[in-house]
């Protein structure tokens, strides 16, 4: 694949040059124009950049950099004429090891970086003619890589050049409005280029076996020495390229309303340059990977976890936010804004007595009202009761279920939800003191976008109403078809637990093979197991599911040695099974 897409990029290049050289001849024939020259190298003729001369590249070999320099700092050009497009590639060969160490074509280089405008175009430019490639070697090996799965709709190196743009993006104003918070962030960053070298960096490891966030660390400090960047800044883009995929996985597989993740996050952060460098790259590498990865919750996700970790940051590591600390200001906010609403004052302090405290550390202060107002509406606090926010804050829809805990409670919901054709991307379950669930399922639609339509959304609250009513009802089966594209990209299920004592729970870690039911298997699982679900996290990445539960054992803690093995051999028989 990689000498497919490697011949792809070489008829490109051959175009580019046929298409300038037939214009020239159709269309400038009589009048080819007059030069005006740009600088002893260089000149313009009919908005296309060429050299003064046939012999400049072997001259000064230090123009095969400058002219995407050039080209970047002249806006009014329209590209680069096709006879010096052959003069460079017939030049390639200067470009060698005394060329790299020549300090004339490293500034040069860390020049297009520093420009105000153009970089993308540039360096897609020097990718086509092959000269990001000859002067940095390390991006040859992954011109054309493939990478195997449904997760990555591109080769490394283009989908390394849609980051750059990305970041790019984020500091052009007439973009702002895609993402205001990243453009904000933007321009209080105090030096982009760092940010351009962080993207461009990030993937080069690739394909070389390894962990290629390290290997790209080290190419970037290396690299980035010998262009003369202080230690402060090429640490500050090895840092970057080392945890670049930290802030996503931080936010889709670790429990973000717990104090203490925020607390832990923050740490390894250790300030605030560092997490709004993080936060735009992470969300530049997410819309790069596939057009279709991006979508309202993991918006949403990421906002929640850069806010949470500012204000760790600005509290002081040595100062953290407390759980007790936190449930009061959300406690006393709620019940403000509660007041006026028709709720009964002592109805409400019963149902937040019958609640544990990590109901108030995994949800905010709209979501406790909301809660609130959806289970007092009819004056009890008993009996079953669904509603479904059409467009939550968090991204996708939300759907509140609150109903005594029976058999197979998440099995049903779950399945229901399958049947319905919508996928869970988060899911927040609690019981209460008196044997109630309190769940919250983030939903999104086949196209990844909230269920913004009434007659669906109203459907679905009856279905799911009637389903939870109706208890001696067994779960309904989910009868839809994976998609085709699915069965080529099967992945061997794997099970891994981690123990998260404060919390008295383990972490349960499931990749698998994306399909319609996969959570409604995974939860028939858990109840012939005697697994507790708590909390989960669920991601899905082209065909594979990398999904994070929180569970507890029989008896009521982090599961054992024993349990975790039976529940590993039973999810892997009943997930590898299927078609």
């Amino acid at each position: 694949m990689k000498d497919y897409y490697r011949a792809i990029q070489e008829l490109n290049r051959l175009n580019e040059m046929l298409l300038q050289l037939l214009s020239e001849l159709v269309l400038h024939r009589d009048d080819p124009g007059q030069a005006t020259p740009i600088n002893r190298r260089f000149q313009a003729r009919k908005g296309f950049l060429e050299v003064t001369h046939e012999r400049v590249f072997k001259r000064y070999p230090f123009a095969l950099l400058e002219l995407f320099l050039l080209m970047q700092q002249h806006s009014e050009l329209k590209g680069v004429r096709a006879s010096t497009i052959r003069l460079v590639r017939h030049h390639r060969y200067l470009i060698d090891d005394k060329f790299r160490s020549d300090i004339r074509n490293r500034s040069l280089f860390m020049e297009i970086f520093r420009q105000p405008r153009g970089l993308t175009h540039e360096l897609r430019r020097m990718n086509r003619y092959g000269v990001l490639a000859a002067y940095f070697p390390a991006f040859a090996n992954i011109v054309g890589q493939m990478q195997h799965d449904m997760f990555h709709a591109y080769t490394v190196d283009e989908h390394t050049l849609f980051v750059v743009r990305n970041l790019r993006r984020f500091f052009v104003p007439k973009f702002m409005h895609e993402f205001p918070l990243c453009s904000r962030i933007a321009h209080s960053v105090p030096k982009p280029e760092l940010l351009y070298l962080a993207g461009f960096f990030h993937d080069i490891g690739k394909g070389r076996g390894g962990n290629h966030s390290e290997l790209g660390a080290e190419d970037a400090r290396v690299f980035l020495g010998q262009h003369g960047l202080s230690e402060y800044d090429r640490e500050l883009v090895a840092w970057l390229v080392e945890n670049h995929l930290l802030m996503s996985q931080t936010a889709q597989r670790r429990d973000i309303s717990d104090p203490e993740v925020i607390n832990d996050f923050a740490r390894h952060i250790g300030d605030r340059r560092r997490l709004d460098y993080l936060y735009l790259l992470t969300v530049a590498d997410i819309r790069a990977t596939n057009p279709t990865l991006w979508n309202n919750w993991k918006d949403a996700l990421l906002k929640d976890l850069y806010g949470a970790t500012r204000q760790a940051l600005r509290r002081g590591l040595e100062n953290p936010l407390h759980r007790d600390e936190l449930i009061l200001d959300i406690k006393m906010a709620a019940l403000a804004r509660l007041a006026g609403r028709g709720v009964d004052r002592a109805l409400l302090q019963q149902l937040w007595d019958d609640l544990p405290e990590e109901y108030f550390l995994r949800h905010n202060v709209e979501e406790v009202i909301w809660h609130a107002i959806t289970i007092l509406s009819d004056g009890d606090i008993d009996g079953v009761h669904v509603d479904l926010c059409p467009q939550s804050e968090r991204g996708g829809s939300a759907l509140f279920i609150y109903t005594p805990v029976r058999d197979r409670l998440f099995s049903r919901t779950t399945a229901l939800l399958d049947q319905l054709g919508l996928s869970i991307t988060d899911a927040r379950i609690i019981s209460t003191r008196r044997n109630y669930a309190i769940d919250t399922y983030l939903l999104l639609n086949p196209d990844g976008e909230a269920v913004l339509d009434h007659y669906q959304a109203q459907e679905l609250v009856t279905l799911m109403q009637e389903q939870l009513s109706n208890p001696e009802t067994a779960p309904a089966v989910v009868a839809r078809p994976a998609p085709r594209r699915m069965r080529h990209f099967k992945v061997a299920t794997e099970v891994r637990f981690h123990d998260d004592t404060a919390n008295r729970r383990s972490i349960m870690e499931l990749y698998a093979t994306d399909y319609p039911g996969l959570l409604s298997r995974v939860a028939r699982v858990f109840y012939a197991c005697g697994t507790q679900l708590q909390n989960a996290k669920i991601a899905t990445f082209g065909s594979q599911a990398e999904d994070v539960f929180y569970v507890t054992g029989q008896s009521g803690g982090p599961l054992t040695e024993q349990e975790q093995q039976q529940l590993r051999e039973k999810l892997i028989e009943a997930l590898d099974q299927s078609d």
